[in-house]
């Protein structure tokens, strides 16, 4: 890996010594150069997760990726940098049936500095923004939302605070996003579950095709032949989406000009409903 290249890659300069500050640093601009998406799934191409594959398509190749693609790569920079980086799995919770995917459902990293722990996602879509860190159950507030990490046992659940508060109770609202352990993994526990997400109708990766990209003020999404512009409103928590049609001439427009993603290969937009996967977990 040529550090100095990734790091230009996502907007990033000057030392970078291996510190909070530079953590947060890279973990913001990687969120907002580096877009999350599936497109290789939907031309016709395999999701392969070797390192130098990854370099190659997402520095060289200026692409994107989701979560095996994104935060592979991303842990593997850290760790050149000098970051202490421990690999994690998560269990994403299912938003239609409330259920959470089975183990190495998604890709997540721990990274240590001076005796404190901190969670590394940049491979989620719509996730925190700045690392969070482990040492507190208290909501970490971020320029998009509110987060929190909530242990129980051997489990840590990642949740965001919703946009609306319950009616007249005063009580704050948290979504369960994932949930994971602390136990060390290796790259290739992810190998199968990387498989599933590219064929699977139970899959939302497999069922739309997608591109999606922080903004300061909030998030550009292609799924399918829809464009959906996330803002961020003035009420805390809150935003306000606005959705547009895309012609395939337009959706290739748009990925050149919004997310500078050149495609070598003809897209086939998709956006069919998900096959609610078996509850087992």
């Amino acid at each position: 890996m040529d550090v100095q290249k990734y790091l230009a890659r996502i907007g990033c300069s000057g030392p970078c010594p291996p510190t909070l500050e530079t953590l947060r640093y890279v973990h913001l601009n990687h969120l907002m150069t580096v877009p999350f998406e599936n497109l290789s799934i939907h031309i016709g191409q395999r999701v392969k997760l070797e390192l130098p594959h990854l370099y190659e398509k997402i520095v060289v190749e200026r692409r994107g990726g989701f979560c095996y693609e994104n935060n592979g790569l991303f842990s593997w920079l850290l760790s050149q940098m000098g970051f202490d980086v421990t690999i994690l799995s998560a269990q994403v919770r299912n938003r239609f049936t409330g259920a959470y995917g089975p183990p190495f459902d998604h890709f997540i990293m721990m990274v240590k500095l001076d005796g404190h722990g901190w969670l590394c996602d940049v491979g989620f879509g719509s996730g925190f923004q700045l690392p969070l860190s482990l040492e507190t159950d208290s909501p970490q507030v971020q320029s998009h939302g509110a987060y929190r990490l909530r242990s129980q046992g051997n489990l840590i659940f990642m949740e965001m605070k919703s946009e609306t508060e319950v009616s007249g109770s005063g009580e704050e609202t948290w979504t369960e996003l994932y949930k994971f352990t602390l136990e060390p993994r290796e790259r290739d526990d992810f190998r199968a579950m990387c498989d599933y997400h590219q064929s699977s109708a139970s899959s939302i990766f497999f069922c739309k095709s997608l591109c999606s990209l922080l903004l300061p003020t909030g998030r550009i999404t292609i799924m399918g032949r829809r464009l959906i512009i996330t803002s961020l409103s003035k009420v805390e928590g809150q935003q306000a989406a606005k959705t547009t049609d895309l012609s395939d001439e337009e959706i290739t427009e748009v990925l050149r000009e919004k997310f500078g993603i050149v495609l070598h290969s003809q897209l086939t937009p998709k956006d069919v409903e998900i096959v609610p996967p078996p509850v087992t977990y």
